[in-house]
């Protein structure tokens, strides 16, 4: 089969690779839809130490299983799955207070297994003994389905802020993951909700999928000139880092009102250290929260939102690639000419 393996920073690329085989206890899919992340992003620009080399990356995954092994109930060859990646050992003081994505032994599909950048994937015995494999449910498509997962890692991201009706809400990037945060803001009766990005063409292409927010194209007005007049001169109550940019990290500080809510929800590569003024935080009373994957109760309400047409999310699929395309989709993500990228190899 075919599959896109990442061998080490700077080298990833199509190989040819057994298909691989379902033991007792776990399955095989064959691969109908996987998205590209940030992370997975990163790691092709710029390497990780998070993932085993030679890896099959892809980690937001829906597929139909072809074979299965007979230790596994409950699931046949022929359904339709997706697969929660980021998988907890249930045992330590994280996984027992239900917070699963911090587990202390971790491992996650893409990083510690073989993911979705493939023909076919094995679904590892642990993912359905923690109950991290389910029915993908009927009229739900498979690319809307392998969206799921980001999702949820917004939600996760939002439970910190507190979200209230009339909160003034803020975010940094105008990326597939930025325009999630604004959408489940908008759920949330958050006003008003403003889009900063510095790309105007990356700004407008945003704006016209979430016309609902007030747009700020950073590099071309007074940014803070701009957050003045749109909040009366209060500040923002919460802001979100939905970009790899420490700069932004900055701003959202300046930005918040008095008792206001960070999400440094974008991670950064390189030098992480700087951009937070300790003092400022400490006068405003800021709360300052990261976010980091999900947990499967959240990934079931987003698909159960995308089932219910609560969410729109294949106005965001901005194109479909095969596995041969895979290196015009890193380049496509890098340059930003896309929203969100899905990847179906059959």
């Amino acid at each position: 089969m075919k599959a896109f393996v990442y061998e080490k920073a700077g080298l990833s690329r199509l190989r040819d690779f057994p298909r691989p085989r379902a033991s007792a206890d776990s399955a095989v899919i064959r691969v109908l839809a996987c998205s590209i992340c940030g992370t997975d992003l990163r790691a092709w620009q710029h390497g990780s130490d998070r993932i085993t080399p030679p890896r099959i990356t892809g980690h937001e995954v829906c597929g139909q299983i072809v074979e299965v092994g007979p230790a596994i109930e409950g699931f046949a060859a022929g359904d339709r799955v997706s697969v929660v990646p980021a998988i907890g050992c249930s045992e330590c003081p994280c996984c027992r207070r239900g917070y699963t994505n911090l587990c202390d032994s971790l491992q996650t599909v893409g990083f510690q297994f073989d993911g979705g950048f493939a023909e076919y994937m094995e679904v590892p015995a642990v993912a359905f003994r923690r109950g991290h494999v389910y029915k993908t449910p009927a009229g739900v498509l498979d690319e809307e389905a392998a969206l799921a997962e980001p999702i949820a890692c917004v939600v996760n991201g939002q439970e910190f802020l507190h979200i209230e009706p009339e909160d003034s809400v803020a975010i940094f990037g105008s990326g597939f993951i930025g325009c999630m945060h604004a959408e489940l803001a908008r759920m949330k009766g958050a006003s008003p909700i403003i889009l900063i990005e510095p790309n105007r063409n990356r700004a407008k292409a945003a704006h016209a999928l979430i016309p609902f927010c007030s747009l700020i194209v950073s590099s071309e007005t007074d940014l803070h000139g701009e957050v003045e007049r749109l909040t009366g001169g209060k500040g923002i109550d919460v802001l979100v880092t939905a970009c790899p940019v420490g700069q932004a990290q900055k701003d959202a500080i300046n930005l918040a009102a008095k008792r206001g809510r960070v999400s440094l929800f974008g991670g950064l590569a390189g030098e992480t250290s700087g951009f937070l003024d300790s003092n400022m935080i400490h006068y405003k009373e800021l709360s300052i929260h990261g976010a980091h994957a999900s947990t499967l109760l959240q990934n079931k309400e987003v698909m159960g939102w995308i089932k219910a047409r609560k969410l729109d999310v294949k106005k965001y699929i901005t194109r479909v690639y095969s596995l041969e395309e895979m290196q015009d989709a890193f380049r496509d993500l890098e340059s930003q000419s896309v929203f969100k990228a899905v990847v179906k190899p059959a």
